[in-house]
């Protein structure tokens, strides 16, 4: 362990090379910026106090790197910081993947899962630490082509899994002259979680999905989770050896999926599994899709053995070198539920928050079960403003925004406040459907599309777009933990929520959902 006197970084910032490392605290810190494992965890400035275990457990491997989920101090992958009276910080951050930082009482300690890392340490105002360790990042990971970011449409958050080929044809014509770039296909059309084949709803095939979309003179994109394998698949049966595995030799779990089986990790060090993942991806870009949005993509960088034995982020990154050119030239790459760091300089655009979703807040997940990397629009706006340091490095996606009030609970102001977010950050993105927009909703959408504003940073939370002032603190701070009766319900709750029985009945009931939406559509 190699321990730093602050008086050592007080003037001036340090890069160290050592794998553990720790920094004496010279006051009492009144905030931790706790920085989430990949892009749907948990990234905001709190108390600096441990946060209560987000419930249930059965979702960890969905929302957090499982292996410090229940560290009892606050912590957070690659990067911490502590805030101190004066407003300046001191910021101790990995210049390399497979680290982790934690607030141990009076101390800022590093630690690295592999070997020997250089760590930077600087001390002074936000701005400048975080635009100092940005700029060392870039010098080690790369920094992306930031040319024009695509504006897409992408059909999950309107219609989810119940696309088929007629509503997707319909909805392409009706989009008409919105000036979207890429037309983006997501979860629904395939088989099965690895079996990446057109399912029955799209008869006519991938093919000519994409040549349909091509020929409104937009970008075709697919979603694809190609590092996530479902037990029900072929994949799954006929190439189990491709599987990670733990250290009883059982199949590292990823999660479960809607129709009720469970979701293992692809070995992405396997030589076969890596032919099959370049044949696939290549595949893809024959049909004629070339803007990739890969997703569940944490699985490849779950704890586990492997057939190459190497640190797990690292083999993550090298799958992401491997699927990258395997898309070839000219596409357009968008990470999604992926470990950030090792992400930098493999992909074009990075998805930094949760999924948004048609409700600001929901009580029995933020409130009761204290889980604040669920789908939800304050969830995702809160992790997103808290990460807007990574823009200079690449395309940040912060989700979808809402135009429509049909089908949507969301306020006005909330809708405001995602769209200014992505203004912020430069990636426009809707799932609305236009048979569902109004004729103002559409031309808002059209203005949205198309506007240019100039950012400028005003604090933490604030920004000006233009002559406008805009403030995301709202959004940031986390729900009170429940008390009395409350916590009681959240503690049955999360009880509940590890028993597969019962996850299954809250999936189901999130498919009716999405069918009864689906069904309306027309009316």
């Amino acid at each position: 362990m190699t321990t730093i006197q602050f008086s050592e970084i007080q003037a001036n910032s340090k890069i160290i090379k050592t794998k553990d490392i720790e920094i004496e605290l010279p006051f009492a810190p009144v905030k931790y910026y706790r920085h989430g494992w990949q892009s749907w965890s948990l990234a905001a400035w709190t108390d600096p106090v441990p946060l209560p275990i987000q419930k249930p457990a059965f979702f960890h491997a969905y929302q957090t790197d499982v292996v410090y989920t229940r560290e009892p101090n606050p912590h957070g992958s690659w990067v911490g910081a502590v805030e101190f009276a004066d407003g300046n910080i001191l910021l101790l951050g990995a210049l390399a993947t497979d680290t982790h930082v934690f607030l141990l009482q009076n101390q800022l300690t590093g630690r690295s899962e592999a070997d020997e890392v250089e760590w930077f340490a600087a001390y002074g105002s936000e701005s400048q630490v975080f635009d100092e360790y940005v700029r060392e990042i870039g010098i080690r990971f790369g920094v992306a082509d930031k040319n024009y970011a695509p504006r897409v449409w992408c059909s999950w958050y309107s219609l989810y899994t119940t696309i088929n080929e007629t509503i997707l044809h319909q909805t392409f014509d009706l989009l008409g002259d919105l000036p979207f770039d890429v037309l983006q296909v997501d979860d629904g059309w395939q088989q099965d979680i690895g079996d990446w084949q057109a399912n029955e709803k799209f008869p006519s095939g991938m093919a000519a999905l994409a040549e349909k979309i091509k020929s409104t003179g937009r970008r075709a994109g697919l979603w694809l989770a190609p590092l996530l394998v479902s037990s029900s698949s072929q994949l799954f049966r006929e190439h189990s050896d491709w599987l990670l595995r733990d250290e009883k030799g059982g199949f590292v779990s990823t999660g479960y999926n809607y129709w009720g089986h469970d979701l293992y990790a692809l070995d992405a060090t396997h030589p076969d599994a890596i032919s099959w993942l370049v044949a696939l991806l290549k595949q893809v870009r024959r049909w004629g899709f070339d803007y990739y949005k890969l997703d569940f993509l944490y699985a490849g960088a779950m704890k586990g053995r492997r057939y190459k034995d190497m640190p797990r982020e690292t083999a993550y990154r090298e799958a992401l070198g491997v699927m990258r050119e395997a898309m070839g030239a000219g596409a357009f790459f968008l990470t999604c539920g992926t470990p950030i760091l090792p992400a930098l300089g493999m992909c074009d655009a990075i998805r930094i928050g949760p999924d948004v979703s048609h409700e600001w807040e929901n009580h029995r997940n933020e409130y009761l079960l204290q889980n604040f990397s669920t789908p939800g629009t304050k969830n995702a706006i809160r992790t997103v403003v808290n990460r807007l340091w990574l823009k200079s490095l690449i395309h940040i996606d912060p989700d979808v925004e809402y135009f429509v009030s049909r089908e949507n609970t969301l306020e006005e102001k909330h809708k405001k406040q995602l769209q200014d977010l992505a203004l912020i950050c430069n990636f426009k993105a809707t799932s609305d459907l236009p048979q569902w927009m109004t004729p103002q909703e559409r031309e808002n959408i059209r203005a949205f599309l198309g506007a240019t504003p100039t950012v400028s940073k005003l604090s933490r939370y604030a920004y000006t777009l233009d002559e406008r002032i805009v403030d995301f603190s709202s959004a940031v701070e986390l729900t009170k933990k429940p008390t009395g009766l409350a916590a009681l319900s959240g503690e049955i709750l999360g009880w509940l929520g590890n028993l597969k029985f019962f996850v299954r009945i809250i999936m189901l009931m999130d498919i009716v959902s999405w069918r009864k939406r689906a069904s309306r559509i027309s009316k």
